[in-house]
């Protein structure tokens, strides 16, 4: 039995490890001699049509043109040269940038969709960290055609979670569906092409003042050479990391007031249904608004009324192949709006609290939400976040409305990558239909970053629930090492019997976990076809309070890279189980008993760059018993930046003692964007489990973030023998911004 004051005695070692570490280790890049630059104000505004060259605004402003690869050849000067210029005026950010190219006609261009992956086009991004606290940012970026990218950034990018089994989600760190108004436009030009960026003041957060400065930092993606430069270089192996923003460069000098914001949000909706079950008709008007008000430079109010969600992306359907809770992200508008802030805990596994749990219920049904309120921003160099809303009961099930409160504030020491903050959540019962209904959950949390290569987090938590009394706590604490090619972790989660966040997230309940990762990236010269291998070892192993092993990993594998983009993983898992209930996976008993197994986990990913590409997923070897063969299976098919499609494929396969099942997920996704604001999207889904059959159709005509028309199709057939579903359901959608001051 591994003794938990061992355990922290071993945390404790390996911090300090790491702390020396950082002393000793040569640093492949410098951190203290970052590149920078002068804040520069005009006097009129460029006009934004992608033409920098011809453009006299932008003629007499200092360009930087330094462009350092990370791949793939690492430390070398970028193969194309790229002209950088930023300037600013009282109302706006402007960045210019001529990307030049000595074969302009390979331009590759993938995918004209907002937010879509820029690291399969020729494309360019930046990152500002405007309050310069090292941790966090604005992520903004645009391919030759011009789409739009934008992403807010916690934590450095770290916190986000995808797994074999689950789905990707927003639990901080990177908040791609975060989305606010600014304008790009890029033009070919015959030795490469140009860009003009246009981001509003107001929609993004900074401290007004004097000589202030920003952390910044561009990259540069050149398709067709898998090539990746960063303007502020990376160590090796931070590829497509430029969320880095300790190891940004400075933008200095910086004198801006904070412009006023106010905008008011109304939607206006219909909604048809046709149920064929039992041949009904129903139809649905329907309004709601949001407001959003800056209250000073770093303090939002965002308020909501009659809250919808419609053109939401649906969730990915998904079988549950063991004991443990299935994962779905979080996809609604108004909760991915600093959701970063709001985040406490091991993302993914231990979440204090999970937006979903608000307006969703447990089986997935629509809780209407009445309203609420979000306050969030930064005031110096303490972030703040206070949440609360209101949600209706659902009329089949006679239960209460509920309060949900949520007070977040969480202190960024300067120039230290450190932080402490604290949390407080909440869920209330309105009403007489259940006594003495509430949940509550406290928590403190913190980081201590050491230099740029290491840090210790951690969190401690309480939760207060009517009739537990006993091991309501949970906590963590975690130390890592990040850099010169090295990745170190170990760390310790627990999860007492009666810990009960009912507005956050548990994978699993109850255990003891201690995890960890060595992690090491070995680099070819460029002689060689192969790029680099990677190495490593990961381990958890999760115990029980009587001492009891519960569940173990062992994972040995080494990911092989090459330049031409082509990627494959080889590995091995060694597993044990300790099942002591009877549980079930569709129709298939596992039975309660000790498991021991050894399986294959091998990965291949053909070049994302190509028109045609392919990523498996497979696992094969023992399973409870008997025998598994797992496959994640996604074709990919980009004929040009209009048309996007997927055909995924996720099996598995079982051949145990108390029988066999093949469980098949099958899906097609597709997408054609007439221009990067309008767009046709659908989603194709079928579960042979339950027999069940979706689509989801999206028309969108944006006409600024969040706002535009939205036409939504959904189509559900499920021929269960006990509830058979088969509905039609059309939903069309108007939000209009009303910027009341500019």
């Amino acid at each position: 039995m591994i003794k938990f004051n061992s355990l922290l005695h071993f945390l404790i070692n390996f911090s300090f490890f790491i702390f020396y570490s950082f002393i000793s280790f040569s640093q492949v890049i410098g951190t203290n001699d970052r590149p920078s630059l002068d804040f520069i104000e005009l006097n009129s505004d460029p006009l934004i049509d992608g033409d920098v060259i011809n453009d006299t605004v932008w003629q007499n402003i200092p360009f930087v043109d330094q462009m350092i690869q990370t791949k793939p050849s690492f430390g070398l000067n970028s193969s194309e040269r790229t002209e950088i210029k930023v300037a600013f005026t009282s109302s706006f950010m402007y960045i210019g940038v001529v990307c030049y190219d000595s074969n302009p006609e390979k331009l590759l261009v993938s995918d004209s969709r907002r937010d879509a992956d820029l690291g399969d086009d020729d494309s360019f991004l930046f990152i500002i960290d405007t309050y310069n606290d090292q941790q966090n940012g604005f992520l903004f970026g645009t391919n030759s055609a011009g789409m739009q990218y934008d992403a807010q950034i916690d934590n450095e990018g770290e916190g986000n979670r995808s797994a074999s089994r689950q789905q990707s989600g927003v639990i901080g760190g990177t908040n791609l569906n975060w989305d606010v108004s600014w304008v790009v436009n890029t033009k070919i030009l015959e030795n490469g092409w140009s860009a003009e960026f246009a981001i509003p003041l107001k929609s993004i957060r900074f401290s007004s003042g004097i000589n202030k400065t920003w952390g910044i930092n561009f990259q540069r993606n050149i398709s067709k050479n898998n090539e990746v430069s960063y303007w502020a270089p990376l160590p090796a192996g931070y590829n497509f990391n430029i969320k880095r923003v300790s190891l940004a460069g400075k933008l200095n000098g910086i004198s801006l007031r904070s412009p006023g914001n106010l905008k008011l949000l109304p939607y206006l909706l219909t909604k048809g249904t046709y149920n064929l079950v039992d041949e009904k008709h129903s139809s649905k008007l329907d309004y709601g608004v949001d407001l959003k008000y800056s209250i000073n430079s770093g303090l939002t109010l965002d308020l909501t009324y009659n809250t919808d969600f419609a053109q939401a992306e649906v969730d990915k359907q998904q079988v549950n192949i063991d004991r443990f809770n299935l994962f779905y992200p979080e996809k609604r508008a108004f909760f991915l709006e600093n959701a970063g802030q709001f985040s406490v805990g091991s993302p993914g596994e231990v979440d204090l609290f999970f937006s979903r749990r608000i307006g969703i219920s447990e089986n997935g049904s629509i809780v209407p939400i009445i309203g609420g309120g979000r306050l969030s921003g930064k005031v110096g160099n303490t972030n703040i976040g206070v949440l609360s809303m209101l949600t209706d009961n659902l009329n089949e099930i006679p239960l209460n409305k509920n309060v949900f409160n949520v007070a977040r504030i969480n202190h960024n020491f300067e120039s230290s990558r450190s932080s402490l903050g604290g949390i407080y959540v909440s869920r209330d019962g309105v009403g007489q239909v259940i006594q003495n209904d509430y949940n509550r959950v406290f928590a403190l949390d913190g980081v201590w970053g050491i230099g740029k290569k290491a840090k210790v987090s951690g969190f401690l938590s309480k939760s207060f629930t009517p009739g537990i009394e006993e091991r309501d706590y949970a906590y963590k604490i975690a130390a890592n090492y990040d850099w010169n090619l090295w990745r170190l972790l170990a760390s310790i989660t627990t999860i007492g019997e009666g810990f009960n966040p009912e507005v956050g997230y548990l994978e699993r309940n109850s255990f003891k976990k201690p995890q960890f990762m060595v992690w090491k990236t070995i680099r070819f010269d460029d002689s060689k076809k192969l790029l680099e291998v990677r190495p490593h070892i990961y381990s958890r192993t999760y115990w029980d309070f009587t001492g009891n092993l519960v569940s173990s990993w062992l994972h040995i594998d080494n990911h092989w890279e090459w330049r031409s983009g082509l990627e494959i993983h080889t590995g091995i898992n060694l597993t044990k189980e300790l099942v002591f209930e009877n549980f079930n996976i569709s129709d298939l008993t596992i039975n309660s008993s000790k498991y021991n197994h050894a399986e294959a986990q091998l990965v291949f990913i053909t070049n994302p760059n190509k028109k045609i590409s392919i990523s498996n997923r497979s696992f094969i070897g023992g399973y409870f018993g008997g025998y598994r063969v797992s496959n994640n299976f996604t074709l990919n098919i980009r004929p040009g930046d209009k048309f996007n499609s997927s055909i995924f494929i996720n099996s598995n396969n079982f051949r145990l003692d108390n029988g066999n099942l093949d469980a098949v997920i099958s899906g097609l996704d597709l997408s054609f964007s007439f221009t990067p604001k309008m767009f046709i999207q659908s989603l194709i889904q079928y579960n042979n489990i339950t027999n069940l059959f979706s689509l989801n159709a999206r028309f969108g005509l944006i006409r600024e973030a969040n706002s535009g028309l939205y036409v939504v199709l959904n189509i559900l057939k499920d021929d269960d023998i006990i509830d058979s579903t088969n509905y039609q359901q059309i939903t069309i959608k108007y939000t209009h911004t009303f910027d009341l001051i500019r």
